[in-house]
């Protein structure tokens, strides 16, 4: 256990119909919760992305995230994941070099291929060349964050003349790559400075780092852990969270399913009854002294330096901090 484990946020801003409320009332709770985060111990801020989404999936992180930047002074924030072929490298860069200031220093980016042809397609990409696409968006915007003015004439992307003003201050942002497929854990070994999914393809990502000549003790890895919750009562938290992380489960059950072109192979994630949700093992509430163990287990398995949690979307952010407050004063002193 070499590795601090720290731990954060999700915020995807979405809106459910069901819990419907005004959009710029639900932003600014949010923004509130994410602010108070930090000052409770929490040590990251993090930002997804979908297209189309009917509740509102956030679909511009970066401009959430600027909002966060402005509102916290510790906490490190980022996309996890953004949708890099629906982004043009420069200006993907430029933003990022923006947001590194606005945050002094503090903005980690995570990105993948995306799963969902319907989010290419309103963006004009080719769904099955979006793998070819970010290969050749990671080319450009590495080599722009090193200071290089960058001609660069590829399949997809022509750039000339191409560099950053303002620089980000730190010259490369930090940069995880997403996926479970072997090519997209083939990628996150070559370009990324570490890992951001699930930990059973770990095993993966530490094969394909042996084959780009990296150490796997070396990796760096974070879990998305969006259906866990601590609670001191796991029976009457069930009963009252259950509800919106089922909200969840659909939505991504059914996108999972449009194209099956996760990566995944047996995809948990599949739309059912809030009855069957509540019993199917997927939310996992934990007292405080199990989630220790859980953590640290996980630890002793993988070389995890952070967890990705979720503020389940359609419950105010008021009647979920006690919940992570209880997580930030029992959970987050034992590690």
């Amino acid at each position: 256990m070499s590795t601090p484990l720290t731990f954060g946020y999700l915020y995807d801003f979405r809106n459910p119909p069901q819990w419907a409320r005004r959009p710029a009332d639900l932003y600014a709770e949010i923004l509130d919760f994410a602010a108070w985060s930090e000052t409770a111990g929490f040590a990251g801020a993090w930002v997804p992305e979908h297209h189309g989404a009917q509740d509102g999936y956030m679909p511009a992180p970066n401009v959430a995230l600027a909002a966060i930047a402005a509102r916290t002074s510790r906490i490190r924030l980022g996309s996890a994941i953004a949708l890099a072929p629906l982004y043009h490298p420069v200006r993907f860069a430029e933003e990022c070099a923006v947001l590194d200031i606005l945050s002094d220093g503090r903005l980690e980016m995570a990105l993948a291929i995306g799963y969902r042809r319907r989010e290419t397609q309103a963006y004009g990409v080719d769904f099955g060349k979006r793998g070819a696409r970010f290969d050749e968006f990671l080319a450009i915007v590495q080599r722009l964050w090193a200071g290089e003015t960058v001609d660069f004439s590829g399949q997809h992307y022509n750039v000339t003349g191409a560099t950053l003003r303002p620089a980000a201050p730190r010259g490369r942002i930090p940069l995880y790559i997403g996926g479970f497929a072997e090519k997209a854990l083939a990628r996150v070994a070559k370009y990324a400075d570490g890992y951001f999914g699930n930990e059973e393809v770990c095993g993966l990502y530490a094969d394909k780092l042996r084959a780009e000549g990296k150490d796997p003790a070396a990796a760096r890895i974070r879990i998305q852990s969006l259906f866990t919750l601590v609670a001191d009562d796991p029976e009457a938290a069930m009963a009252e969270m259950a509800p919106y992380f089922h909200h969840v489960n659909e939505t991504y059950g059914a996108w999972l399913a449009e194209d099956q072109a996760s990566g995944i192979d047996k995809v948990a994630l599949k739309p059912m009854s809030l009855d069957a949700f509540k019993h199917s093992g997927i939310l996992q509430i934990l007292t405080p002294d199990a989630a220790i163990d859980h953590f640290r287990a996980m630890q002793q398995r993988i070389n995890v330096e952070h967890i990705m949690m979720m503020l389940p979307p359609g419950l105010p952010p008021a009647k979920f901090q006690p919940y992570a407050q209880l997580f930030a004063d029992k959970v987050i002193p034992a590690f």
